[in-house]
């Protein structure tokens, strides 16, 4: 696998799956962190019609582009639901925000040759490979 700091590196497009357009929430303020840290950001969350500067879709199907990493704000429990959609979009990497956790549904992932990372933050670790 790849070193994080590579992959940021090698990396343009992410998905954030759950952002939030609640104020104060953590997947907001990190997806404008990364889009103004110049990668090519897009929201995923069927609840959130648009978030202020970044394009959000219902479903990772329906991005138009291919995605190198997806970056998960939602529970650990709720990583199954997301799955499938991530297999069928083929990410270059499947990634769980810190917290959020779990082996048995990013298994499949792995298998597929989609590099996973689970419980960091992608801002945490954007800023220490600076």
């Amino acid at each position: 696998m790849r070193s994080i700091c590579d992959i940021l590196k090698e990396s343009r497009n992410i998905a954030v799956v759950g952002i939030s357009n609640k104020p104060g929430r953590d997947s907001g303020r990190i997806a404008q962190y990364l889009k103004d840290e110049g990668y090519n950001v897009v929201g995923v969350n069927p609840l959130v019609k648009e978030f202020p500067g970044i394009k959000v879709y219902s479903s990772l199907k329906e991005v138009p582009f291919k995605i190198d990493i997806v970056d998960v704000f939602r529970r650990s429990e709720a990583i199954p639901e997301i799955m499938p959609d991530v297999l069928e979009v083929k990410p270059r990497v499947l990634w769980l925000q810190l917290g959020i956790r779990n082996d048995e549904a990013v298994a499949p992932a792995s298998d597929l040759g989609i590099e996973t990372i689970q419980d960091k933050c992608i801002l945490v670790e954007h800023r220490f490979c600076r």
